[in-house]
């Protein structure tokens, strides 16, 4: 992968210029303080007590975007939560720590990975559509509730972004620091079986059919990884992805 050498300047890290990178190993952004991998821009110089990194889209965000799901809603790229209380994305559910899309007139809050996910995801034989809220029960946690989710074009296929980010940290956590193998295996025993759910939902039916749907499964946590990740690097998908849906 060809990576540019521009570098840039930031407002958290003004001391020295940051330099895009592209890394395998996880990271948090110092920016939104949410999960990151692939691209980044990063301070790597030795007089920093610590590495600096910015998601591609925390340090390069419009100051002003509008969102498909809230056509009355202007964004504002913020640096620090507004006010005092605690503040949820309401994309993923999960709390806004740092840099934040916030809607002034709405009091809606976005993560800027979230922000900028995409309406479709295409892995070249099926497609996944970001919905508002599901109409069925999602395959992990087997809710509706709220928050964004992804689901297949015959609605057989649905999955929380909260449910998927859950996932993804828990996975990071047994691979990098290294935990007991007994807590890797009780992430897998918590992930419910799609062959199980998809053989279900097609009336006890085995073979071909419900293979394909299997594969269509965990083709979809892949393309949601990488997509909240807000990285489209196969490799990267294939690795998180792969080991979530064992």
């Amino acid at each position: 992968m060809k990576i540019s050498d521009r570098e840039i300047s930031h407002p958290i890290h003004p001391q020295h210029k940051l330099k895009l990178e592209y890394t395998e190993i996880p990271f948090t952004c110092d920016g939104c303080k949410e999960a990151g991998i692939g691209l980044k821009y990063s301070c790597r110089q030795r007089c920093c007590n610590d590495q600096f990194d910015l998601h591609k889209v925390c340090a390069v965000a419009p100051p002003i975007i509008n969102n498909s799901f809230y056509r009355e809603c202007v964004f504002e790229f913020l640096l620090h939560p507004p006010g005092e209380e605690k503040r949820v994305c309401d994309a993923c559910r999960n709390e806004v720590q740092g840099f934040v899309y916030h809607c002034k007139r709405c009091g809606f809050d976005l993560h800027p990975c979230c922000a900028n996910l995409p309406q479709v995801l295409d892995d070249g034989e099926h497609n996944l559509y970001l919905c508002l809220k599901l109409s069925g029960a999602c395959h992990r946690c087997g809710g509706k509730g709220p928050g964004w989710s992804y689901r297949s074009r015959c609605k057989t296929y649905n999955l929380h972004l909260s449910c998927v980010k859950e996932l993804l940290v828990e996975s990071w956590e047994a691979m990098y620091l290294k935990v007991d193998q007994n807590k890797v295996r009780e992430i897998q025993t918590r992930i419910p079986s799609l062959k199980v759910i998809l053989a279900n939902h097609h009336g006890g039916a085995t073979g071909g059919k419900v293979k394909k749907c299997c594969q269509m499964a965990g083709g979809a946590i892949r393309l949601i990884v990488s997509a909240i990740l807000g990285d489209p690097t196969a490799i990267i998908a294939a690795v998180v992805g792969g080991f979530i849906s064992k």
